[in-house]
């Protein structure tokens, strides 16, 4: 349960500290005095999403931190995460305006997710929202499936690990190129790619080769130029090889004279030699270079065949070459692939089968669940006075194929079905529910579950939304009976429902003397509480009939409590 709530600069809340009762806490206040303030700050450390606006005008950030009593499950959790765990749990966080939060559980940081794991399992909140998730038939189905319990859930499991198999089942089919039809197309695809990768008759390095000779074939003629050019050099007239053995000639002249002149002659024959080997090698190639147009246009066509290839089977040869490689095993395998093929549709069959058999039992355990909870439900609305209610599950038939697109829920579809009136038929909630009537299902549909959950704390927002008189009176009542065992924080501007609390805490707005507008949160006391009371019964203080009313109202609770 929810000992102790601070509140630091949350919208008009500079500072508050409330501690809650046991049993019903009943907040009340004028509209617009910032009740939804409060619930807001309880939403936010339960792990609601933050948002800037909370931030009190003026200041860099805002916190909430809230004391809790829980018992041994959400102790379990918290070992799970490796956080501290007592009776007692601390929960406090902070977010500032630049967009940054800070969570903390017993002292240590966790993140929102892990946050609102444990505090799902602490507090139940119903908003006015809610009515609006009550009319979603998915949402309906959730309903059902907390009160089907661990029978249900269990049934879940084996079906999650069905559809497991299921998806793997598929992917080895697909592999195996799926059905007959697919497998045929699937063999053409590949046996049309092997066939035009295999024709290419691909070399690795080859693409490297024909861009060098593409390149030579576009500066033919600068190529031929400079071969020509660099012979003449070399081999004209007073050129470079004349030179050379010109200088021979004359250096052999002291030759006999000394060893090194000698060698030096010899050095200069042998350069004038090589001279003149480069220089009809020049010559040589210079002949022999024409542009053959013929060899040009192959060249191109084949790197373009090269490119094409590439764009379709990857970025080199070698990874073209891989993909081939790779393709023919698959090919091979399609080929010889339809006794696997038959082995695997009859084991998906067999496993559909089984989808289909889970799917019925968790529509049986649903069924019987529903017919249960419904009944329990129509219970407490008669007790709400709607004493002509009925209400039930009404589940859609689907067969085997349906349970094909299956999910982790099964193939259920299902509405609630609602009458309120003596001869009225059955009619989907959205269709024949008043606002009034909404508040008081929403009501009697979370007594029921306050008997299957393990949580301690129930937050309701103005439930009694839309009724009034003797209808007050017995939802006042209907709190009071939950919260013997459970604690209730309910906003109400109901006096049947502010007489009824254990706890009576009044909210207001004031200005202060330098001109800001605080929210206030007030425990009231006897007195305080009584004159609560006149205000909601629309009385004065100074009234003597009010005052009275409101005493004959808070003596009527005592006495069905029997205090």
């Amino acid at each position: 349960m929810l000992d102790k709530l601070t509140i630091k600069n949350v919208a008009l809340i500079e500072r508050a500290e409330v501690e809650f009762g046991a049993g019903l806490n009943v907040l009340s206040g004028e509209t617009g005095s910032g009740k939804s303030v409060i619930l807001d700050s309880i939403n936010f450390v339960l792990g609601a999403k933050a948002d800037k606006s909370m931030i009190r005008h003026g200041e860099n950030e805002c916190s909430v931190s809230a004391v809790f009593r829980c018992g041994e499950q959400v102790q379990a959790i918290l070992r799970d995460m490796d956080l501290d765990a007592d009776e007692e749990i601390i929960i406090s966080r902070k977010y500032r305006q630049d967009g940054r939060g800070d969570i903390r559980v017993n002292g240590n940081a966790v993140n929102a997710a892990m946050l609102r794991k444990i505090t799902s399992h602490l507090v139940d909140v119903h908003g006015q929202s809610e009515h609006f998730f009550l009319l979603s038939e998915i949402n309906q189905l959730k309903v059902i499936d907390r009160a089907a319990g661990v029978a249900l859930q269990e049934q879940k499991e084996k079906l999650a690990a069905l559809l497991q198999k299921r998806r793997e089942l598929n992917e080895k089919r697909k592999a195996l190129g799926g059905d007959e039809a697919e497998r045929g197309r699937r063999i053409d695809i590949l046996k049309y790619q092997l066939d035009e990768i295999g024709k290419a008759d691909l070399k690795d390095g080859e693409d490297e080769a024909l861009a060098a000779k593409k390149n030579f074939f576009a500066n033919i003629e600068k190529i031929a130029h400079s071969l020509a050019e660099a012979s003449e050099y070399l081999r004209g007239d007073n050129a470079a090889v004349d030179c050379l053995n010109g200088a021979k000639r004359a250096l052999s002249d002291a030759a006999p004279f000394g060893e090194e002149y000698a060698s030096l002659t010899e050095r200069l024959e042998s350069t004038a030699l090589e001279a003149e080997d480069i220089g009809e090698s020049l010559a040589s190639l210079a002949d022999g270079i024409f542009y053959d147009e013929r060899e040009a246009e192959e060249t191109e066509n084949r790197l373009d065949l090269i490119r094409s290839l590439k764009k379709k089977y990857g970025g080199s040869i070698e990874e073209i070459l891989q993909f081939a490689e790779k393709a023919g095993e698959e090919y091979d395998l399609l080929l010889h692939c339809d006794e696997e093929f038959a082995r695997l549709a009859k084991e998906s069959e067999k496993n559909d089968a089984a989808i289909f058999h889970i799917c019925k039992s968790m529509t049986d355990i649903r069924k019987e669940a529903a017919e249960a909870f419904c009944a329990r439900v129509t219970d407490e609305l008669k007790t709400l006075n709607i004493r002509n209610a009925q209400f039930c599950a009404e589940f859609a038939p689907y067969t085997e194929s349906d349970t094909l697109h299956a999910g982790g829920d099964g193939a259920d579809r299902m509405q609630f079905l609602f009458s309120a009136n003596k001869g009225e038929p059955l009619k989907p909630l959205s269709k024949v529910i008043s606002g009034g009537e909404m508040s008081r299902l929403m009501l009697a549909i979370k007594t029921r579950m306050s008997d299957i959950n393990n949580i301690d704390t129930y937050i309701f927002d103005e439930i009694d939304a839309g009724i009034s008189g003797t209808t007050a009176k017995t939802v006042a009542e209907k709190f009071a009976d939950i919260s013997a065992s459970k604690q209730i924080l309910a906003v109400s501007h109901l006096a049947q429902i502010a007489a009824m609390a254990d706890e009576n805490f009044l909210i207001s707005k004031a200005e202060t003397p330098d001109g800001k507008t605080l929210t206030d949160i007030v425990k009231l006391d006897a007195a305080g509480k009584k004159d609560e009371l006149i205000r909601l019964l629309g009385g004065t203080v100074t009234s003597d009939a009010a005052r009275a009313l409101a005493e004959e109202l808070i003596l009527g609770c005592k006495e069905y409590r029997g205090k």
